[in-house]
Formats: structure tokens, C-alpha cells, sequence
């Protein structure tokens, strides 16, 4: 007997323990090499496990079971392998194989080599992501229900999502609750770190918001006139994200103290502009970061927001890439926030909170018009910045987001580079 064993790999450096959150295969189960098994937890990230070999599963770490980093935590014997068709004469093979399953969930029992191959195709192409098919177990979808769109059929999350929202029918065996039943789910350790460090930040740091409002009418303008066109020659969408992370850039230029951080007794200034982006994930909020966001056409910035995002969503977003940001841009409008105080992620100075646009009366010109506006929110570490940064920081943020061409035009007007003002 050939035994694989395998052991928890490690996240990154200082991470000594980690959760098993999820086995993605049964314990017996026949894996294929580079399939994905399992997935762990760290306070850091969440990463997957692939099989190093084909061969028969045994689990020997359970669900939310914390584990030493290098611990064993299952096997795979490489000595079973896979029979799905068994030779009967020279004319026909015939298949007793009771796990073989088709797309609509039907056991063959006796069909040619031709027909099983068709089937297995078929049952390729419904394969389904980790979080795809963790979405239809808990709302007890079957998979021949769903149409995949990703690679070769394989069913992304979004299929899923796509049809629960357009009516699927829920069928879930669980018992009613009753009102006063209550539920003890472990804490992950990624949410653990999370409410040390926002606790953390809230005793270490004198954290202070300031507000302003943005009319986002001019955007607007922009984003009817060429989102298609934007969209044709990058393939890419236009969207709020990168008006946004343009002006923090430009803006970070003229106040270096909103984009500096503290380390022991000193004050560490950054003269680029790392951006992260909070993004809401299956394991709680995490800050991918786009690096040096300043040098970043619109284009490159959705682009690298879409990536990331992306990752973040499946799980596959690397450490590295949640580190080593200078400034946070949190967007909570696209859950419907009019309003927050959004909390520093250290050892950062600053976060720009974004929130929903909605038309508003103002008044311009003497007179009162609707316009479209969103509420923007600054929280800062008045240890650093002080009053005027702060104020004036977020003020110039308002002016380049309602003069969009100025940001395109590094901070000035078409007309100031005409006339080399």
C-alpha cells in the first residue's frame, strides 16, 4: 500500500495554527491529482489544499479542528485507482460501477463505452467550484438545475446566485427555528484577527471622521458617454472605483501625511500609493491592494480591482496581495450605507469611506436642483494628521471627483496645461 500523506502547508510567515474549515471531498473518496480537498484557515487568508496524487481519501483532521502548521491531517492511497469500465467481450464494455454519476443524477448500470464516455463528459462539464457547489448544498440545489459558464461548463458562483435570484424554488429539509433557538458556530481565525487588530487600532490610535459630500453628476456624464466604448477597447466596465482611487492618488500627492504610517517612534512616509480595497468575501472582510495605484491608467485599476475582487470572492487571494497597503477605500454603498465611520486597517493613518448616491435637493446657483450625491467619510489617526490635512485632503477629493478631466490631467485643468499654469 502506497500512503500520501497530507499535511497543513503554511500560510506565511508568524502563522503557526490553522483551522480546517472545509473538506471538499468525502472521507473514501476517490481524488484525482491537483484536485481540490480541502480548505484551511489562517488569521491571514484562506488558502486550498490540491491532492498531490490520485487515490482514496481518509481524513483524519475534522471540520473547524485547529492544527499545527505542517500537521497531518489526512491521507491518499495511491494504490486504488479509479475503475468506471470493466471489459466484458470484445464487442461491448459494461460499467457496475455504483458511483458513476450522469449530469441529471441517474446511476448507469449497463451502457456501452461509447455512452459512459458521452456521460463522464457530461459529468465534467457540471463540475462546480468549491463555493458554487457550497451555495447549492446549502440551498439543496441539484447540479443539473444549474448552467455552467466557466471554463469547459464548470459552474461558478455567479450561476448559482443567477438562479436563486430568478426564482428558484428553495427546498431546505432543515426543522423550522423556533423563536428562541440560538446557534454556536466556531469563530474562524481570519474573523478572530480581525477583532483583535480593529479593536487594537480603536485603543492605540486617536481616531477622528470628518465629512464632505460629492455631486456626481459629471461622473455620471462620463460613465453614459463612454462606458461602451471603454468597455470595447478594454474590456472592461467603467466604474466608480477607479474615479475614486485616481483622486486619493492625486490627492495623497499633495498630503503626504494621510498617506505616512507609524512604526514605533517614527513616522514612515510613502511616496506611491498602494490602495487597498475593502471587499466582502464568504470569510469576512478582506483588503486586496493595488499597487502603485498613481502609475495605474482607469483601465489597469478596474482591471486589478476586478482580479482581486475575484479572488477575494473564491477565496484564492494570496497573502502578499492583502499586504503592504498605504491607504484603505472602503465602499459600503453598494450595500446601501448613506452614512459610516469606517475603522483604520493598520498600521495605515487613514480610510476613505464611500457610500450609496442619491439624488439629492442643492443648491446651485441660487437656485435649488436635484443632483446625485454620495456622502463621503474620512476616518484619520490624529496622531499624524491633523485638522487642515484632513479637511483639505478630503476637500481636494471632492474637487477632482466633481472636475473628473482634472484628474486625468494630473490635478489641473485642460486649460492650465494649455496655457502652462
Amino acid at each position: 500500500m502506497a500512503i500520501l500523506e497530507i499535511k497543513v502547508p503554511s500560510p506565511g510567515e508568524s502563522i503557526t495554527e490553522v483551522m480546517i474549515s472545509r473538506w471538499l471531498k468525502d472521507d473514501g473518496a476517490f481524488v484525482e491529482k491537483d484536485e481540490e480537498i480541502a480548505e484551511i484557515d489562517s488569521d491571514k487568508a484562506t488558502l486550498t489544499i490540491n491532492a498531490e496524487d490520485s487515490g482514496a481519501l481518509h481524513i483524519i483532521a475534522k471540520e473547524e479542528e485547529n492544527v499545527a502548521v505542517g500537521a497531518l491531517i489526512g491521507t491518499i492511497d495511491t494504490e486504488v485507482i479509479s475503475t468506471e469500465i470493466k471489459k466484458v467481450d470484445n464487442d461491448k464494455e459494461l460499467t457496475k460501477d455504483p458511483n458513476l454519476i450522469t449530469a441529471d443524477n441517474t446511476k448507469i448500470d449497463s451502457q456501452t463505452k461509447d455512452e459512459i464516455t458521452e456521460n463522464k463528459t457530461t459529468a465534467f462539464k457540471t463540475t462546480a467550484t468549491p463555493l458554487a457547489k457550497k451555495i447549492m448544498d446549502d440551498n439543496k440545489i441539484p447540479i443539473h438545475k444549474v448552467t455552467g459558464t466557466g471554463l469547459e461548463g464548470r459552474i461558478m458562483k455567479n450561476d448559482v446566485l443567477s438562479l436563486l435570484s430568478a426564482g428558484f424554488k428553495i427546498q431546505a429539509d432543515k426543522k423550522p427555528k423556533t423563536l428562541r433557538e440560538t446557534e454556536r458556530i466556531k469563530m474562524s481565525p481570519l474573523r478572530k484577527k480581525l477583532a483583535q487588530r480593529l479593536v487594537a487600532v480603536k485603543n492605540e490610535a486617536a481616531i477622528l471622521t470628518t465629512f464632505n459630500e460629492v455631486d456626481m453628476s459629471a461622473i455620471f456624464a462620463i460613465r453614459k458617454k463612454y462606458k461602451d466604448k471603454f468597455k470595447e477597447v478594454h474590456g472592461t466596465g467603467l466604474g466608480f472605483m477607479s474615479f475614486f482611487t485616481k483622486a486619493v492618488t492625486e490627492a495623497l500627492h499633495l498630503f503626504p501625511d494621510v498617506n505616512a504610517s507609524i512604526e514605533g517612534d517614527e513616522i514612515v512616509y510613502h511616496y506611491y500609493a498602494d490602495i487597498g480595497i475593502a471587499v466582502s468575501s464568504p470569510k469576512g472582510l478582506l483588503v486586496p491592494v493595488i499597487r502603485n495605484a498613481e502609475q495605474l491608467s482607469f483601465a489597469e485599476i478596474e482591471e486589478e480591482i476586478n482580479s482581486l475582487a475575484s479572488k477575494a470572492r473564491d477565496n484564492k487571494i494570496t497573502l502578499d496581495e492583502m499586504t503592504g497597503g498605504t491607504f484603505t477605500i472602503s465602499n459600503g454603498g453598494i450595500f446601501g450605507s448613506m452614512l459610516s465611520t469606517p475603522i483604520i486597517n493598520p498600521p495605515q493613518c487613514a480610510i476613505l469611506g464611500m457610500h450609496n448616491i442619491v439624488d439629492r435637493p442643492v443648491a446651485i446657483n441660487g437656485e435649488v436642483v436635484i443632483r446625485p450625491i454620495m456622502y463621503v467619510a474620512l476616518s484619520y489617526d490624529h496622531r499624524i494628521i491633523d485638522g487642515r490635512e484632513s479637511v483639505g485632503f478630503l476637500k481636494k477629493v471632492k474637487e477632482l471627483l466633481e472636475n473628473p478631466s482634472s484628474i486625468i490631467f494630473g490635478g489641473k485643468n485642460p486649460e492650465q496645461i494649455l496655457l502652462n499654469l
